[in-house]
């Protein structure tokens, strides 16, 4: 009979400490509301002690999801615990997740506490959090570079002040999957009361086995794993959880393991957690990357047209991945486009539907054959007005130089509806639109990366362009997608700034003008 393996979802706190993603509350609650399709059993919704804003964002998305249990992260302090308190007052179907470090680097560098005052404090704090909470789970940070017999000690008292979930983390991506397997039949064994406690495993990709040390902590008796969609996260990322939900369904003979997630929501999932933290999937990612399915060896090509199962071990529609075909026309109709979207899986109300087919009328205008990848990224693209973003791009017109520079006139719209034009010089045209932007908005930055992909077929392709800029010490992502890539690089980058304006008010015109 197979065992059920539970998905905790940190993409909204671990994942938002990626470098240069910054999540409002609307987008948090759009994220949380996909991952709940996807199946996911517990959404680590933030860090509520963090800030207001974090702490409304997780109460938000508490009250946004029905299904899946939503917890928030808290430090070992009385402090952090009533942040969770306090965010979640009136809801059910909520949790919290308690941490401290065990290991020797982190207790005497980090903390200057010994192992006594470690245990003391997780007990105190477990304790608290029990009498506010059913769910309370509790995580030795950086576990594996722990001792094997403090962990059982420290897991034992905490499982007697009211821990219902034990954490084992991986925090530096130091393991590997027989170490990691070893502990967690350490903690199973030697352990008392662990029958009484989930157990959890929590992996980072710094040398690329966060994969593996998932699978080999589950395969040891770990029943929930911790991660987030397309493996992003501090650093080198948290394992994917795509990638242990597709192998566990694959190799469902070997590994005997029952998940709740769905899927066939995947490809979804991955696509709107790329778009809103403005984090680009590689195309030879596993299981969502654009080559995942592509076969280009005449060799494997052969195969594949004789029989898929040569070389795919994994269909593409089993992770929501259709087949790209040309749908519709210059003059198809509002119900063919509606169809469309609802043969893709995508339901659509009215009101999104006028909107969608304005858009869908625009780019039958300037392309001369559309795709799924067309329409769906139609769908992935709201208004400023949804946004209610602090800029948004109007136009601009370039010229060319003597010297062979470009100059741009760029309008941005402010929110109160009044344009700002801003002038900028550069050695290309992104550059000197960049430029003036800057100029207009009396912001000072820099351009750390600048990417453009295609996201169909043919040389009118609409075009993706992921911008990251950065501002004193933070860094800002910014994406956006159009047939005109001029049009999207403005764009994307202005998204960038409307995310550092978000943290940094101050840069806002407005004000500094």
């Amino acid at each position: 009979m197979s065992e059920r393996v539970y998905f905790f979802d940190t993409t909204l706190r671990d994942g938002e400490q990626t470098p240069g993603v910054n999540l409002n509350q609307e987008e948090k609650v759009e994220i949380a509301l996909r991952l709940e399709q996807l199946g996911i059993d517990v959404i680590e919704a933030g860090f509520a002690a963090a800030s207001p804003g974090d702490a409304a964002a997780v109460r938000a998305v508490a009250k946004a999801v029905t299904k899946p249990m939503v917890v928030s992260l808290a430090r070992a302090n009385k402090g952090d615990i009533d942040a969770v308190i306090e965010a979640f007052k009136g809801i059910d179907n909520t949790g919290i997740h308690v941490f401290i470090a065990t290991s020797p680097i982190h207790r005497e560098k980090k903390l200057n506490m010994s192992k006594e005052q470690v245990i003391n404090k997780a007990i105190e704090c477990v304790s608290y959090a029990a009498q506010h909470f059913t769910h309370v789970e509790f995580s030795c940070e950086d576990a594996t570079r722990s001792e094997l017999e403090f962990l059982r000690e420290i897991s034992e008292k905490v499982i007697e002040a009211g821990a219902t979930v034990l954490n084992f983390p991986d925090t530096v991506g130091y393991t590997t999957p027989e170490e990691y397997s070893e502990l967690f039949q350490y903690i199973l064994e030697n352990t008392k009361g662990v029958e009484k406690v989930i157990l959890s495993c929590h992996c980072h990709d710094d040398l690329g086995l966060a994969a593996s040390n998932s699978i080999a902590a589950i395969k040891a008796g770990a029943m929930q794993v911790e991660g987030c969609v397309n493996g992003i996260g501090e650093r080198a990322g948290n394992v994917a959880l795509e990638e242990v939900a597709a192998l566990l369904e694959t190799r469902k003979d070997y590994y005997q393991k029952d998940t709740g997630i769905v899927l066939k929501e995947i490809a979804k999932t991955s696509k709107l957690i790329s778009r809103l933290t403005g984090v680009s999937v590689p195309p030879n990612k596993a299981v969502i990357g654009n080559n995942a399915f592509t076969h280009a060896s005449g060799i494997h090509q052969d195969g594949v047209i004789k029989d898929k199962s040569t070389y795919e071990i994994l269909k593409p529609e089993t992770v929501g991945f259709m087949e790209t075909k040309l749908v519709l026309g210059k003059l198809s109709g509002r119900n063919a486009l509606k169809k469309r979207y609802e043969e893709l899986g995508y339901t659509i109300s009215q009101e999104e539907l006028i909107d969608l087919f304005a858009k869908y009328k625009d780019l039958a205008d300037r392309k001369k054959e559309i795709f799924d990848e067309d329409i769906i990224a139609l769908l992935e693209t709201k208004s400023a007005a949804e946004h209610q973003t602090t800029y948004t791009f109007k136009d601009l017109s370039l010229q060319v130089l003597p010297n062979k520079n470009y100059r741009a006139f760029v309008h941005i719209i402010q929110k109160d509806g009044s344009i700002i034009e801003g002038i900028g010089e550069g050695n290309g045209p992104v550059d000197a639109i960049y430029k003036g932007i800057d100029q207009g908005l009396n912001i000072e930055n820099d351009l750390i990366d600048y990417k453009i992909k295609s996201i169909s077929k043919g040389k009118d392709s609409i075009g993706e362009v992921f911008v990251k800029i950065k501002s004193g010490d933070s860094l800002f992502q910014g994406r956006a997608i159009h047939v005109d890539i001029i049009f999207a690089s403005a764009s994307a980058y202005i998204e960038a700034i409307n995310r550092l304006i978000s943290i940094h008010p101050k840069y806002a015109v407005a004000e500094t003008k």
